[in-house]
């Protein structure tokens, strides 16, 4: 049986390893933080449970199929929710939009602000769907290698339809005029991804899934989805080591033989380094067996990092939903300040999750739950007396605009950013989301799933195929283990 070690445990390193796994692996599983889940920890302080990372669940046939496919479902692991609204998006202190799930609801909301737009919506989100299903089932799931992936009849056909070489500022303003409605179709690209304007209209298709598809929320949080997930893997038969930070992988002719962890060593025939992946080909290989130079590594266009404040306040809030967008100041300013003059940002922007408002597990009763984040861009320099001011600002901002003060009923608040992404997930230059969506780091233009020098040496994760987000993190670890599977011929 041969052995493979996974390094990481969040999403495409658990997704990697059960896959592994139930094709009879030997599989070890190695975390270098106390708790599994990466990005989607979860810690509790003074009666408050906050999830540290991913808040936005999308997609949620990609969560289905990972447990249909090992004999699972969802059900059995967590309950969902769907939020409705939506979200809510605020332009001011007397200026709220609340986005219905109903897709008829949202397409009167659009008509009421610009003559027309409703059906307009549903003439975008029927060409989001087509790029959607054409991305979820030819596209979504290829390994990045070969641009033979792409002979596919439906992709070579629809490739105009695809839009993969237009802009998705340019065509959401084909379709809309009015500020806010811009601001609607923007922002999931704005705060996971890149500036719209050096985004593919592809990706239009988040708009499909975040506005058609629905939000839904994980009762108890997405560490839910984490221990769910873990539970899966282990019925499988992986092997999961917390605290246990690799430290290097030894390899002779250019095949890992040996994984040297902090209280381990394990001899491999393979290994998944779903880790950053900067870290693991510079960190932990032998000079010379990397893919890819630090030249390389600067030049890529990062999505942000986040500068995150989770809080805990003694009383119940009013005039906020789960998810709340605060749009009150100039996007452009602030999507400049984080992709094209890098800087701390001037008059951020900032988003706001409640999810006690959803799941009165999450907070004692009578409290709320509030994770605050700004998105900034990555590599900035992070201090305390940095974070303290932006943290004054915000939540004076906040009181302003949803008109209450909660400042004096603050009882727990800690603060995450640049250095934290770098000591707890070894992430490079801090970033939170990986690489940006732009055109050039579009599936085969990304790291490769595979490495170059080392024969045995398999990637996942945010920085490679097929992006940033909890969905894709998932696919990534399962193309990275088919790849792994092929490579020993199982």
């Amino acid at each position: 049986m041969p052995n493979v070690a996974v390094i990481g445990s969040g999403f495409a390193g658990l997704s990697a390893a059960t896959n592994l796994a139930s094709k009879g692996v030997n599989v070890h599983l190695f975390e270098k933080n106390e708790a599994i889940g990466g990005r989607a920890r979860q810690f509790s302080a003074k009666g408050f449970t906050f999830d540290m990372g991913p808040s936005w669940y999308w997609m949620p046939e990609v969560f289905e199929q990972f447990f249909q496919e090992y004999g699972h479902e969802v059900a059995n692991h967590y309950d969902l929710i769907q939020l409705d609204p939506s979200f809510r998006m605020f332009f001011g202190k007397d200026d709220v939009l609340d986005i219905p799930a109903n897709f008829d609801e949202l397409c009167d909301l659009f008509e009421s602000l610009e003559p027309n737009s409703g059906d307009k919506l549903r003439k975008f989100m029927h060409e989001a769907a087509y790029k959607y299903e054409v991305s979820m089932e030819d596209l979504i799931y290829n390994p990045g290698l070969s641009l033979m992936e792409f002979a596919n009849s439906k992709v070579i056909k629809g490739a105009f339809k695809l839009q993969l070489l237009s802009s998705f500022s340019k065509y959401v303003r084909k379709y809309f005029k009015h500020p806010k409605l811009i601001a609607l179709m923007e922002f999931p690209v704005l705060f996971l991804g890149s500036m719209p304007k050096n985004t593919p209209a592809l990706y239009s298709l988040m708009n499909y899934a975040g506005l058609k598809l629905g939000t839904w929320y994980p009762k108890g949080g997405f560490a839910k989805i984490v221990e769910g997930m873990a539970n899966v893997a282990q019925e499988k038969g992986v092997r999961i080591h917390t605290n246990a930070a690799i430290e290097k992988l030894q390899t002779n002719k250019k095949n890992i033989t040996r994984v040297s962890a902090s209280a381990k060593e394990m001899d491999v025939d393979a290994v998944v380094g779903a880790a950053d992946y900067h870290h693991v080909e510079n960190s932990l290989l032998a000079d010379g067996l990397q893919s890819y130079s630090e030249k390389y590594w600067d030049k890529r266009s990062m999505s942000p990092s986040s500068l995150i404040f989770y809080v805990g306040v003694n009383k119940r809030l009013k005039n906020i939903e789960h998810h709340n967008l605060f749009f009150h100041e100039d996007i452009e300013k602030h999507a400049h300040e984080i992709h094209e003059a890098p800087q701390w940002p001037k008059k951020p922007l900032f988003y706001v999750c409640a999810p006690s408002i959803t799941d009165d597990s999450v907070a004692p009763e009578g409290c709320e739950n509030l994770f605050f984040l700004i998105p900034i861009a990555a590599g900035l320099k992070d201090s305390d007396n940095i974070r303290q001011q932006y943290y004054d600002h915000i939540i004076g901002e906040f009181e302003r605009i949803t008109k209450q003060r909660i400042k004096e009923n603050i009882v727990y608040h800690k603060s995450y950013c640049v250095n934290d992404f770098k000591q707890d997930y070894n992430s490079y230059k801090g970033n939170a989301y990986g690489l940006a969506n732009t055109l050039m780091q579009t599936a085969n233009l990304k790291p490769k799933i595979r490495s170059k020098k080392v024969n045995n040496l398999f990637y996942a994760g945010q920085l490679t195929v097929p992006g940033p987000g909890v969905p894709p993190s998932i696919i990534s670890g399962k193309i990275s283990s088919v790849e792994l599977l092929n490579h020993l011929k199982l």
